[in-house]
């Protein structure tokens, strides 16, 4: 008997930020979390700038507008 291993790609679905940290929900239930410090723009900007973030690629990465910073969920597992 064979088996088939089902790949199924983590697609991000909430973003928040504690303290210096950016901690990211993904679908399967996992909970990320990155030092702020791993992305400069992200850590130099505003509270206003931080919460003003989309998903890009139906949730395979997060964009930010206003300080031109991408994040995919690729790099964040990468780091963990």
């Amino acid at each position: 008997m064979s088996t088939l291993a089902v790949e199924i790609e983590p697609l991000v679905t909430d973003v928040s930020f504690v303290r210096d940290s950016v901690y990211v929900i993904l679908a399967d239930g996992r909970e990320v979390s990155v030092p702020m410090e791993w992305f400069p723009r992200l850590r130099d900007a505003t509270d206003k700038q931080r919460q003003n973030w989309r998903l890009i690629g139906g949730g395979i990465g997060i964009h930010w507008e206003a300080i031109d910073e991408d994040i995919s969920v690729e790099s964040l597992l990468a780091f963990n």
